[in-house]
């Protein structure tokens, strides 16, 4: 399934600055510099839609993405990385309290998607999120990126060992190619429509 057009809606520091919207809501979790502005720009074939950076811990605010796929629209929220130590610990609590309050409060909210570096073991934090989301009860999938630094096969192991562990849909995803596009746009549109 196909992404017809996209758009940046606003950055805000909290949930409470968020514009209401009818559509459903995907916020997008993981460590900094996973690769979350990257998968958005790749799935709308958007280069510079979302801020991209090499610097951990750029994404500070709450970015809203209205996307239109072929069938139904719905809206992508970057949430700031977990795992960046190179801010002020005061700045990190913020952080925290402000993705907490937008994952247990955003009424539209129908599901979360973790970002796991396909290159590397499953993080400490990235369990701590997931364990977090769980005890939450907040519904949630997994994307791996970077998925065209390993070998198909390697991306197939790494898939079965965040399903157990997560017991997660987990999708895998490339930002050199787009050959996973499709693939994610039509779970998320799914999930809408059997929500």
């Amino acid at each position: 399934m196909k992404i017809k057009d996209a758009k940046f809606l606003i950055s805000s520091p909290n949930l409470k600055l968020c514009p209401s919207t009818n559509l459903a809501e995907f916020a997008l979790l993981g460590r900094s510099n996973v690769g979350k502005s990257t998968f958005i720009n790749t799935l709308t074939n958007r280069q510079k839609l979302a801020k991209t950076s090499n610097t951990p811990g750029k994404t500070r605010l709450i970015n809203l993405f209205e996307i239109q796929s072929e069938k139904i629209p719905f809206i992508l929220a970057d949430l700031p990385g977990y795992g960046y130590a190179k801010v002020s610990k005061k700045e990190q609590e913020s952080w925290q309290r402000n993705l907490e309050e937008y994952l247990l409060k955003r009424e539209n909210l129908i599901c979360s998607i973790q970002f796991i570096d396909a290159r590397h073991d499953i993080q400490k934090n990235d369990i701590l999120m997931q364990e977090w989301l769980k005890y939450n009860k907040l519904p949630c999938i997994n994307i791996l990126t970077k998925c065209d630094y390993i070998s198909r096969n390697e991306i197939a192991k790494k898939i079965a060992i965040v399903e157990k562990q997560f017991n997660n849909k987990t999708l895998a995803f490339s930002s050199k190619n787009r050959i996973y596009c499709d693939e994610v746009v039509s779970y998320l549109v799914n999930l809408i429509q059997n929500n």
